[in-house]
C-alpha cells in the first residue's frame, strides 16, 4: 500500500538518514524567513521591508567583529537559514547527493556534528578574514547559508577515500579528490571577487572537513572529541555518571606478563583485527560494526592516542 504524502515525510524523517533531517531544518527555516518577508511586504506600503531588521538579527552571521559580538548566535542559526530559493535549492541539492557517499564511511551522528562544527569553522574564517584583510576591514556583511556545513561533510569524504570514483552527470568517471579539488582551487581563487559569496566560509567548511578525519579513531580527533563532550554535558545535566577514558591503570591485560614472543605474536593478530574492522568500515560504514569490533577500535585508539 502506497504512502500519502503526509506519512511519507513522517517516514523520510523518522527513517531516513540525517541528511534528509537537516535539509528538513533548512526547509522549515526557509520557508519561516520567507513567510515573515511576504507579511512584512504585505504590512506597509513603500520599499522598506519593516521585518527585514529583525530577519537579519536572528538569522545572519554579522562579518565584522563588532557585529559578531552584539549577535553571537548568527554563527550559528546562519548555517541553517537560506534568504533565496536558488541558494537552497543547490546547497540542499548537493547534501542530498553527497549524503550517499558520506554515509558508507561514517555515520548519521558523525554527519551531524560535521555539518554544525563545519558551518561554525566557516563563520569564523569569515569573521576572521573581515578583520585581517584591509580591503574588507569596515564593512558590513551578512552571512547565511550552509554552505560551509555541505563542503565539510564534502570534504571529510573525499579525502577519507580520495581514490574513490563518482560518476559526474551519471556518465563520467572521476576521483572523488579531483572534485575536492577543483572546488577548493574555485573558492581560493575567488575569495578576492566582490560576488556576494562567502568564499572564506567555504574555506572555513572545507578546512575543517579535512581536519575533522585526522587521527579519526583516536579520542582527540576533534569530532570524536566533541561527541564525548556534548555526552558528558548531557549527563551531567541527568546528574548520570560521565563518560571517561583512562590510559594506563592498574588492571593487567594478558600480555602484561608475556614472552617478547608471545607479545609479538599477540600484537600481530590484533593488527589483522584492526585492518579487518577499518576494511569493514570503508565497505559499509562504522554503523555496520558489531559492538565487539566497536570496542576493539575504541581500545586501541586509547593506546595510540
Amino acid at each position: 500500500m502506497a504512502r500519502s504524502f503526509t506519512d511519507e515525510i513522517k517516514y523520510q524523517w523518522k527513517y531516513g538518514g540525517m541528511h534528509i533531517k537537516l535539509i528538513g531544518v533548512n526547509l522549515a527555516v526557509f520557508l519561516f524567513i520567507s513567510i515573515l518577508a511576504v507579511f512584512g511586504n504585505l504590512a506597509v506600503k513603500g520599499p522598506e521591508n519593516p521585518v527585514l531588521p529583525f530577519i537579519q538579527e536572528v538569522f545572519t552571521l554579522h562579518g565584522d567583529i563588532k557585529g559578531f559580538l552584539t549577535h553571537p548566535w548568527g554563527l550559528f542559526t546562519s548555517i541553517f537559514s537560506h534568504f533565496e530559493l536558488l541558494h537552497f535549492f543547490f546547497n540542499m541539492l548537493f547534501l542530498y547527493f553527497i549524503a550517499p557517499f558520506f554515509f558508507q564511511y561514517f555515520s548519521n551522528d558523525r554527519m551531524l556534528y560535521t555539518y554544525v562544527l563545519g558551518g561554525l569553522f566557516g563563520g569564523i574564517f569569515q569573521i576572521i578574514a573581515y578583520s585581517t584583510f584591509p580591503a574588507l576591514q569596515g564593512t558590513q556583511t551578512f552571512v547565511v547559508g550552509a554552505s560551509g556545513s555541505v563542503m565539510a561533510i564534502f570534504m571529510a569524504a573525499a579525502f577519507f577515500r580520495p581514490m574513490a570514483e563518482v560518476m559526474l552527470f551519471g556518465t563520467i568517471r572521476v576521483k572523488m579528490i579531483i572534485i575536492a579539488g577543483v572546488f577548493i582551487l574555485l573558492d581560493i581563487i575567488r575569495m578576492g571577487s566582490m560576488d556576494n559569496v562567502a568564499h572564506f566560509a567555504h574555506l572555513g567548511g572545507i578546512a575543517f572537513g579535512i581536519l575533522s578525519i585526522q587521527k579519526i579513531h583516536s579520542k582527540n580527533n576533534i569530532v570524536n572529541w566533541t561527541q564525548t563532550t556534548v555526552q558528558n554535558i548531557k549527563k551531567s545535566l541527568k546528574g548520570e555518571p560521565q563518560l571517561k577514558v583512562k590510559k594506563g591503570g592498574t588492571k593487567k591485560k594478558k600480555y602484561d606478563t608475556a614472552s617478547d614472543e608471545d607479545y609479538n605474536r599477540f600484537k600481530k593478530e590484533r593488527q589483522k583485527e584492526i585492518d579487518a574492522i577499518l576494511d569493514k568500515i570503508s565497505k559499509s560504514g562504522y554503523d555496520s560494526l558489531t559492538k565487539k569490533e566497536k570496542q576493539i577500535l575504541f581500545d586501541q585508539s586509547k593506546n595510540n592516542g
